[in-house]
């Protein structure tokens, strides 16, 4: 999970972090992501409005109307999903920025 945390924060400086329904939250401008507490085999991120975010990003899963999830198992795993975590995080950072930035 660190590694991940990591990534995320790095990923765009409008990005912050706090403590929501027990679990560390990334956010800008609302939430953006949370680390899904009840997984244990691997680290779960749940993007909490996900199928409207913007952009398409091959490694969120889900066909509900509203969240979407990333799974990343293991270090190396971390390591290959980073460049996508960081795109999406700076297309969300975008996004919710509006046309100002």
């Amino acid at each position: 999970m660190v590694p991940v945390r990591e990534i995320l924060l790095d990923s765009d400086p409008r990005t912050d972090e706090c403590i929501k329904w027990k679990t560390p939250t990334f956010t800008f401008e609302g939430n953006l992501m949370s680390f899904n507490p009840r997984s244990k085999a691997h680290v779960s991120l749940l993007f909490h409005t996900g199928a409207a975010g913007p952009g398409t990003h091959p490694r969120l899963e889900g066909g509900g109307d509203t969240a979407r999830y990333m799974k990343i198992v293991g270090l190396e795993n971390a390591e290959d999903a980073k460049p996508d975590l960081a795109a999406l995080t700076k297309a969300w950072c975008d996004s919710k920025a509006g046309p100002a930035g």
